[in-house]
């Protein structure tokens, strides 16, 4: 369990990967994402988690440069998206998504979705790319553990994260035991329920014991739970207050209330139904 902003978990790699960080889901290119993204990094945060899909890596690379923070003291993911995936255009994309940031490697690079009939001849370039040096570590978004089995009957490379959606109304406790059992870090998108989650009564009564918010209890749970979680903000007040997590601990029984939340519920796409 991490114990400070800058504290990191250990991939199944060796590479040691930051357990909280900023999540950019859909944040707006130019001043917007870069004002977010420096707000992070002045704060102390590490982890930079974008996707082609977001179509902000340009905003990105421009603060990580302008930030003067030693390149290696970062860690960039990017994802890459439904359709740029299959073996050849992986290749095309990562390079995309390399040049739009303006950096040298990745530090760690997913499939977005388990598009079928793509994922596995995407996984093989990203094998090969992992193989080159080119990123530090690869893994896959949004694969319930059906998809991940299926994509360790032919890999040489056991995928080093799964970032799927995570939650108190979305456990996913047989998902994390599969992933704990096969070394792939768990990692949380919409760790608020984009928002739905922090006006829960058990979750405000729980941080008024604190002096935190419903929301910081959420993601002392996820911290609890040895999951990585990258909440998504713009707004440098909120970045911050995300951040101030490290000062207090959950007890066991408040970590099985917030458990008993869980209703198996979404805010995003299931990933056996996405388009």
């Amino acid at each position: 369990m991490i114990a400070y902003l800058q504290d990191t978990v250990t991939l199944n790699n060796g590479v040691e990967m930051p357990g909280f960080g900023l999540g950019l889901y859909k944040v707006e290119d130019g001043s917007t994402v870069k004002t977010a993204v420096q707000a992070a990094l002045e704060t102390g945060y590490r982890l930079i988690d974008t996707a082609s899909f977001y179509d902000n890596e340009i905003g990105v690379g421009e603060a990580i440069r302008e930030s003067r923070i030693a390149r290696d003291e970062l860690f960039i993911t990017t994802k890459i998206w439904n359709d740029q995936q299959g073996y050849e255009n992986t290749f095309k994309a990562f390079e995309l998504s390399l040049e739009k940031l303006g950096l040298d490697y990745l530090d760690l690079y997913l499939i977005h979705w388990p598009v079928k009939g793509m994922y596995k001849a995407t996984w093989q370039a990203m094998e090969e790319l992992y193989q080159a040096g080119k990123v530090r570590a690869i893994g896959v978004s949004n694969f319930h553990q059906h998809h991940l089995e299926n994509l360790l009957e032919d890999s040489k490379i056991i995928p080093a994260v799964n970032q799927v959606e995570y939650h108190p109304h979305l456990t996913q406790v047989p998902l994390h035991e599969f992933c704990n059992s096969h070394h792939i870090q768990l990692e949380a998108w919409s760790p608020l329920k984009r928002g739905q989650l922090i006006h829960d009564p058990l979750l405000e009564s729980i941080g008024e014991k604190y002096g935190k918010t419903a929301a910081q209890v959420i993601l002392r749970w996820d911290i609890q739970n040895e999951v990585v979680t990258i909440p998504k903000s713009i707004k440098p007040k909120r970045i911050n207050e995300n951040a101030d997590v490290f000062d207090f601990s959950l007890t066991e029984e408040e970590m099985e209330q917030i458990n008993s939340l869980n209703m198996n519920d979404r805010s995003g796409t299931n990933p056996d139904s996405f388009d």
